[in-house]
């Protein structure tokens, strides 16, 4: 110890003790080649803070869209299950009742579902369809379209399953599948693909209540009758009339891809095929109902004059 208190009252200072967290890095003996310096980046500064931006802040960035993919197949998956769980319910509540008839409950419940929902994202949130086609997705507007491509999944499962369905409502669910998938993995045009929704489902629960009345026996009643008639003016105004301004908007616009215009057109078609139909079936109860009327009359003016002599 007396050794070592003179050594540093000779030295007049303690000493040096390795530096913590490993060996520091030597100095290059002299005479050694030195390493060449770092090449600058094309653009100066500003490119080079841009690129260590990229690698650096902006890499986080992009997580939140990448998770927001990964999550839409499994909103999609906990739709499908929900419509599902909904439907075994209805049969389990209705065994007295076909297959059918806890289907048509749970299009039913879609369909006003479906109806408010796209109702309120289009007129109240936003963006409106007819003047922002092609916009970025809202929240809001990807659950809407959770909800429905999860019905139109569990929907088409059951139609090929029962075989209920012709070609014609089949196309409609896929297009309608396709359209809705497409706009939820490129995160824009929900705001016109949630404008077609509240166009097909505005008129779905009028067609429901017409299947749950003839099933009940009660269809040729006037309840039927206002049913249909309501049905034929909102198929043709909503679907045919706004249909059209929505897929004049939609093409004159350059901003939503061109598979989305495209699937615009052939549910538009789709709807005109709806609407011949239903033009023939708005026909043929016309006729029937005057041809009922005429008869009628006739019967009425017949038991007037049955029994009473003509004044001469």
């Amino acid at each position: 110890m007396p050794g070592a208190v003179r050594s540093l009252s000779r030295r007049g200072q303690r000493a040096p003790s390795p530096p913590r967290g490993g060996c520091r890095p030597s100095s290059p003996p002299p005479g050694a080649p030195r390493p060449p310096p770092p090449l600058p980046l094309p653009g100066g500064p500003i490119a080079a803070a841009a690129a260590l931006g990229a690698v650096g802040p902006a890499a986080p960035g992009l997580q939140p869209r990448a998770r927001m993919l990964l999550a839409l197949p499994l909103r999609a998956a906990c739709s499908l299950l929900a419509w599902l769980s909904l439907y075994a319910w209805f049969c389990r509540r209705y065994k007295h009742r076909s297959y059918e008839w806890s289907c048509r409950l749970v299009t039913l419940t879609h369909g006003i579902l479906a109806t408010c929902l796209s109702a309120y994202i289009g007129f109240i949130d936003g963006p409106w369809p007819l003047s922002h086609p092609g916009s970025p997705n809202t929240a809001l507007q990807v659950h809407g379209l959770c909800l429905s491509l999860g019905y139109f999944l569990f929907d088409l499962c059951w139609c090929v399953y029962f075989q209920t369905e012709g070609a014609l409502m089949l196309a409609h669910h896929l297009v309608s599948i396709v359209g809705i998938a497409a706009s939820l993995a490129l995160g824009e045009s929900a705001a016109e693909v949630n404008a077609v929704i509240f166009g097909s489902e505005i008129t779905n629960p009028l067609l429901q209540a017409r299947w749950f009345l003839k099933e009940m026996g009660c269809y040729h009643s006037l309840t039927g009758d206002v049913v249909d008639f309501f049905f034929v003016v909102l198929f043709t105004g909503v679907r045919i009339g706004v249909g059209a301004w929505l897929m004049y908007c939609e093409l004159a616009s350059p901003k939503p891809r061109w598979y989305i215009k495209l699937g615009g057109v052939i549910m538009y078609a789709v709807s005109w095929v709806f609407m011949v139909s239903i033009c023939r079936f708005a026909r043929r109860k016309s006729m029937k109902k005057y041809h009922a009327w005429r008869s009628q009359r006739g019967e009425e003016l017949s038991l007037r004059t049955n029994g009473h002599l003509k004044s001469h």
